[in-house]
């Protein structure tokens, strides 16, 4: 085996990265979203905590997490493809009716 075919291969019981088992998300503007949007549903205690395996509110951080995703659509208006834009978008209406719903700000 030459030294340039031992830096490629593997070691022994090393697995390839998609061997894992492990999610590997599209490289898309989806991804840029959905990690604050998922950690906003968890704190807004409509989804389980996949690590503490409970449910719980925390309205502040939830509303700072819904302010950052305010912030990137304000810093790339103009920017997006028309699915991105929509994609953003509902995720930040939907996250802010729940708030304000769980905050007592809107009534339904």
């Amino acid at each position: 085996m030459t030294d340039e075919q031992t830096k490629q291969s593997p070691e022994a019981g090393e697995k390839k990265p998609d061997e894992t088992g492990e999610f590997l998300p599209p490289l898309d503007f989806s991804s840029l979203v959905f990690p604050f949007y998922t950690q906003a549903l968890i704190k807004l205690g409509l989804m389980e905590d996949p690590l503490k395996n409970t449910v719980g509110e925390n309205l502040e951080f939830a509303k700072r997490l819904i302010d950052l995703l305010d912030l990137f659509k304000e810093r790339t208006q103009g920017r997006l493809q028309p699915d991105e834009e929509t994609f953003l978008e509902s995720c930040l209406v939907q996250l802010k009716m729940s708030y304000m719903k769980k905050a007592d700000i809107l009534k339904l």
